[in-house]
């Protein structure tokens, strides 16, 4: 759980792993489930858990690890059924709560700080939003929004168990060598 990638191709999923993603999470937004699969091919064999965005019928049909889900998207009691990992995405503790009611294996947790990569994102929790929400569950908590190399460090001193990368992605080395310093 320390470093998820996120990404929307298979190159740079295999450079986010070379540089130490432990999770490579498949987000095309606005793509079909034929889109999402046929995007998806090739990241089985990546040395990561494969975890896809928004689609538990994209994650099944790709043998994917997991499914990540927003609070609008559908699916979490067949995601669990099908023994696939859950994630879900909180910017309050109820929403954390709610999450890990439904049976996510995680939580993402954010925005932490502002990020161009989610135009339609909540507002950022800031350090102390995460910290509320790692104390409140039991599940792992994943950091997301706005971090890179030189946040990666806080959010784990905050009570994450990882962060979650978009534009960092790609400098996943040293956002996890952020992350291995801070525990």
């Amino acid at each position: 759980m320390r470093l998820h990638a996120i990404v929307e191709d298979l190159a740079s999923a295999r450079a986010a792993v070379e540089g130490g993603a432990t999770v490579v999470q498949l987000r095309c937004k606005g793509a079909s489930t034929d889109e999402l699969v046929e995007a998806g091919r090739g990241f089985g064999v990546l040395e990561a858990a494969f975890v896809v965005n928004d689609d538990v019928e994209a994650a099944l049909r790709l043998g994917a690890d997991g499914v990540h889900l927003g609070r609008d998207d559908p699916g979490a009691e067949r995601a669990v059924a099908a023994g696939l990992l859950l994630g879900t995405s909180a910017a309050r503790v109820e929403e954390a709560r709610a999450g890990e009611a439904l049976g996510a294996a995680y939580v993402g947790a954010g925005p932490v700080w502002a990020t161009p990569s989610k135009p339609d994102a909540d507002p950022p929790i800031g350090l102390d939003g995460l910290a509320e929400i790692c104390a409140a569950v039991s599940v792992p908590v994943v950091a997301i929004g706005g971090v890179d190399a030189s946040s990666a460090g806080d959010c784990i001193r905050a009570g994450a168990a990882g962060v979650a990368v978009i534009r960092a992605a790609l400098d996943a080395a040293a956002v996890r060598a952020a992350v291995d310093a801070a525990l």
